[in-house]
């Protein structure tokens, strides 16, 4: 059966005949709450549910995460029996309020953050959505007084670890559980508060544990949207490790059911495993996607570096879920062509996806705007919207998610200082990105030429980095204020306010502080400038100002570079400071550029590091035999303190929970990438 979607049409199969002997005992909830379920496989576990049981009520709670899409919801959404609450899980306020005012008697916690790959440098988030996050909600069913019937939780079968790569059978609901990698670990934590609710409280709980999944709706930074739409643009298909990895993988439509028979049919305080014996290995996989696009294999797959840990193999046993009445459906052909359709047909659906094309993605989330169905925007300016309240029609979809026209690619940056360093090192990673740019040619205190450049180039972004230097000569500032301040100040509010004319985001590159020159403070004049054109820039909603403090990158022949300038130093201060790493951070402020990020971000990795510091991490991986002289602690007492030159990266971090600290982000960036090419 299909629900017609615009142009568009979305499989929701009707609900599954169950055998006679399963129909006496059968669970019917009357108002359930699903979390996660604008993402992949709650959206079509909420579809279903919502077509078929139309005296059920469902509400949805979902914060809206990078990987989440209201449009997944699309075919519920004029439904009487549906309703959409944006929020977080982990809000026990407003978590009980739902309970309470909807009458909620049945809750399928499919909310979490599963993509593994992020969960290597992003563990804490992990932690945070899915084991805090599961508490918040068990802990709410349980001061609820026995109002909750049913809470179905939703895991997964990398719980169980690795399986042997010559076992028979798979592991079963009594496995031991054995996570190697921080999203399993979560995972099976959350089990474990799970679990105990159930025996401490008596909550009547089920938890799921499940194989891969794929179809369409699911976001590309899992291994058959992102190889699908890979292959759509002719290009590789990265592949972790040598291929061997071997997975089993079941259709969107076939979970779903899953979780429908589980719903009415499943027994409290039991686990079921929803799986199939039918495994292929991640080569397979590829080689297949080739076939379908008539690729060649051999030249459009290739070998990148494996993840920390990659399991070999998940195998299940799934004879317990099959005595319920389930059983797979769709071929690994079928679901593999209607997903290719899927794509095929909705390139777009999730606006730009570049990010989540790379080998090694580091996906995060994707604040901005939103945008109703209708037309009208909405500023992402609060923490929980109900759409029902103002108006039961509307569902509200970020902006970046919207369709992008096929004949216009959807990003062109239009950089400014690509003669500098940085403005350089901007174009060389849109290079590798597959993102076109351009470098302006006017002068950005004249008016008519840069608009010009934005009139030929059609740029979506504009980037400035023509002000940023990393050699301060403050004295010349001083002897040159009508050219400084035609540099600092004219030119960069000349630039904004074009671009805010002409609804164009800029990111600007300022300089945030120099300790080499103890007159570096706001009685300087060159500091007094910046400080002024930052204030001015907060009237320029359009405007994004990164400040950056002794850039360094792993050019270390680059006479900008601060650990070129320390090395080829007769004497250095000691002297504790923050720097920012261009290796790991510009790729960030072209993230910041697509997230629409807004306001002055400290643009620098987290933690303090010494001059010392740096310099012995150049002894050890670059130059063995490099010595150095530190200025004597009379001499170092004439800079300024060290609270002088430490900057808060704690937005930054808030907003990238990956960025490396100071030290980490040096060795893993800088000083290692140098030890490789030296040969070490």
């Amino acid at each position: 059966m299909a629900l017609g979607v615009g142009n568009k049409d979305v499989d929701v199969k009707p609900a599954p005949v169950l055998p006679h002997h399963h129909m006496a005992n059968t669970y019917k909830p009357k108002n359930i709450l699903i979390t996660g379920a604008a993402g992949f496989i709650a959206c079509h576990v909420c579809n279903r549910i919502v077509h078929n049981y139309p005296d059920y009520k469902i509400v949805v709670l979902d914060k809206l995460d990078y990987c989440s899409n209201l449009k997944n919801l699309i075919p519920s959404r004029s439904s009487p029996n549906f309703k959409f609450i944006k929020g977080d899980i982990g809000s026990a306020d407003l978590v009980n309020y739902i309970l309470l005012t909807e009458s909620i008697d049945t809750i399928m916690h499919f909310a979490a953050q599963t993509h593994v790959d992020n969960s290597f440098g992003n563990s804490f988030e992990f932690t945070k959505n899915n084991i805090y996050g599961t508490h918040v909600l068990l802990e709410a069913c349980k001061v609820s007084g026995g109002q909750v019937k049913r809470f179905i939780h939703v895991s997964t079968d990398e719980v169980y670890g690795e399986t042997d790569e010559d076992a028979v059978v798979g592991n079963h609901e009594a496995s031991q559980l054995l996570p190697t990698n921080p999203y399993s670990a979560t995972k099976a934590g959350a089990e474990m508060l799970v679990m105990a609710y159930g025996r401490s409280y008596g909550l009547p709980v089920i938890t799921t544990r499940g194989n891969n999944v794929y179809g369409p709706n699911q976001f590309p930074e899992k291994l058959i949207p992102k190889f699908l739409l890979l292959a759509m643009k002719g290009m590789t298909l990265p592949i972790h490790g040598d291929g061997s990895n071997v997975r089993s993988y079941l259709y969107c439509e076939d979970v779903a059911e899953a979780f429908e028979i589980i719903l009415h049919r499943g027994e409290v305080g039991h686990v079921y495993n929803i799986g199939t014996k039918k495994e292929r290995r991640v080569i397979d996989v590829a080689r297949d996607i080739c076939r379908l696009f008539s690729l060649d294999p051999d030249t459009h797959v290739k070998f990148v570096e494996n993840r920390p840990f990659n399991d070999q193999r998940y195998f299940l046993d799934d004879e317990k879920l099959k005595n319920l009445g389930w059983f797979e459906r769709t071929t690994w052909e079928e679901g593999l062509r209607k997903t290719m359709d899927w794509y095929v047909k909705n390139p777009d659906w999730w606006g730009d996806v570049s990010g989540a094309l790379l080998p090694h993605p580091r996906m995060l989330t994707m604040p901005g705007f939103e945008k109703y169905y209708d037309g009208t925007e909405e500023t992402k300016n609060s923490s929980n919207v109900d759409i029902n309240n103002s108006n039961r029609n509307k569902i509200v979809v970020p902006t970046t998610m919207n369709n992008v026209s096929p004949h216009k690619p959807s990003l062109k940056f239009l950089i400014y200082g690509g003669a500098g360093w940085i403005g350089g090192l901007l174009g060389n990673i849109c290079e590798k990105q597959g993102i076109p740019f351009e470098y302006g040619t006017g002068r950005l205190d004249d008016r008519s030429q840069i608009l010009v450049d934005i009139r030929t180039i059609k740029p979506t972004h504009v980037f400035n980095a023509s002000s940023v230097t990393s050699a301060l000569n403050l004295k010349w500032f001083e002897a040159h204020k009508p050219e400084t301040i035609r540099a600092i100040v004219v030119s960069v509010l000349t630039l904004a306010d074009v671009c805010r004319e002409h609804g164009l985001p800029m990111m600007n590159y300022a300089f945030g502080g120099n300790f080499e020159d103890r007159t570096n403070s706001i009685k300087s004049f060159y500091f007094k400038t910046q400080a002024k054109v930052e204030e001015f820039l907060k009237e320029y909603e359009n405007v994004c100002s990164l400040r950056l403090q002794l850039p360094v990158s792993s050019e270390l022949n680059n006479p900008h570079n601060f650990i070129t300038k320390i090395t080829r130093s007769d004497k250095v201060a000691n002297i504790p400071t923050t720097i920012t790493v261009l290796d790991e951070l510009l790729p960030i402020s072209i993230e910041m550029a697509k997230r629409n990020c807004r306001g002055i971000w400290n643009f620098t990795n987290p933690g303090i590091v010494t001059c010392n510091e740096i310099l012995e991490m150049y002894k050890n991986y670059v130059d063995p035999c490099f010595k150095w002289v530190n200025f004597t602690l009379e001499q170092q007492a004439h800079f300024p303190s060290p609270s002088t030159n430490e900057m808060d990266a704690s937005k930054l971090k808030k907003e990238f929970p990956m960025l490396l600290p100071v030290k980490d982000s040096l060795i893993k960036h800088v000083f290692e990438p140098k030890n490789k090419s030296l040969g070490y």
